[in-house]
């Protein structure tokens, strides 16, 4: 399945690449909204959350009022994933605050799940080469995306994998590697998406027959996927 992603960062869709530089901006929703509402899921980010420096929560709420989400960036407490559930997405997206001191935090992830729901979380492992990435891909933890899944399984339904590499086959351009996602599904049962790259039907068509469900933002923006 084809989850078409929407990274918000000013008030605006954003497209950041590998995780550094902002390569478009778009301030009209009202056209993607259209083109969004057909799909079972749409992936939002706060981009400004995650990198902790302001939030577009306001917007976030107009496009759950919208479309069928799930939403991350910035979300380091219960009371902000519960903040974003009420505002109607379906689920959150938990990343950099799984990492503490260079650790998995694992107490935190049971507590997420104790209070809000396994069924509403979503376990965020971007990595970049090979290491988990954390405050908006900026820094990297000594945690393959392996290790971090096998912690904290139980805690989650879904996680979600981006592909972030400063080589041209980062998540703003060259195919997904593929054999990643064959990796990660050997560690875990669990729902399993992946982005960063996918610029073909091709790429979805094969990591759906894998169970995978491809998170893709920049191909669609720019035109070489049509949706």
């Amino acid at each position: 399945m084809l989850i078409p992603s929407i990274d918000l960062m000013g008030g605006k869709i954003a497209q950041i690449a590998h995780g550094q530089h902002r390569e478009l901006e778009l301030s009209e929703f009202e056209p993607w909204i259209k083109k969004f509402e057909k799909y079972p899921l749409v992936h939002i980010t706060d981009v400004d959350g995650a990198m902790r420096q302001g939030s577009n929560s306001a917007l976030v709420s107009k496009l759950t009022a919208r479309l069928t989400c799930q939403v991350g960036g910035g979300i380091t407490s219960v009371e902000i994933a519960r903040e974003f559930l009420a505002a109607g997405a379906k689920r959150v997206v938990v990343g950099s605050a799984l990492i503490s001191n260079d650790k998995v935090d694992v107490d935190f992830a049971k507590k997420m799940s104790e209070a809000i729901g396994a069924d509403k979380l979503v376990f965020s492992v971007d990595t970049k080469h090979g290491l988990i990435a954390v405050s908006g891909w900026r820094k990297t933890v000594p945690i393959t995306a392996e290790d971090a899944i096998r912690l904290v399984e139980p805690y989650c339904k879904a996680f979600l994998h981006t592909h972030v590499d400063d080589s041209p086959r980062g998540s703003m351009g060259g195919a997904f590697p593929i054999a990643e996602a064959r990796e990660l599904c050997k560690v875990t049962k669990k729902h399993l998406m992946v982005g960063g790259g996918i610029r073909s039907m091709d790429e979805v068509t094969e990591l759906d027959a894998m169970g995978v469900d491809s998170v893709v933002g920049s191909a669609i923006y720019s035109g070489v996927m049509a949706v």
